[in-house]
């Protein structure tokens, strides 16, 4: 069986790109990149890092990232979709970074 190719991508999609996950606190965080750290270890070291939102500075208004650089080959639509179902799973998003 081969691979659905097939992933809504905008035009512009760079496969070397590094992905962001976009989480809402630092406990989804780590958990997502325990996650993927163990399910895809091709992914190399994750980075964590916490984005506070313009003008705030109190901690619980801030949106925490999840920095995955991508595989030697390029992101493939299975690992995309791998980092989707991961930041929906932790009431996120992903996007290019």
């Amino acid at each position: 069986m081969t691979e659905d190719l097939t992933i809504d991508q905008p035009d512009d999609f760079n496969p070397s790109a590094r992905q962001l996950l976009v989480l809402p606190d630092r406990d989804a965080a780590e958990e997502a990149t325990e996650e993927l750290s163990a399910n895809h270890p091709d992914l190399g070291e994750l980075e964590i890092v916490r984005d506070a939102l313009a003008g705030e500075d109190d901690a619980e208004d801030a949106q925490w990232l999840v920095v995955v650089e991508p595989p030697e080959d390029g992101w493939t639509p299975g690992l995309l979709r791998a980092l989707d179902a991961v930041a929906i799973e932790h009431e996120g998003w992903r996007e290019e970074g």
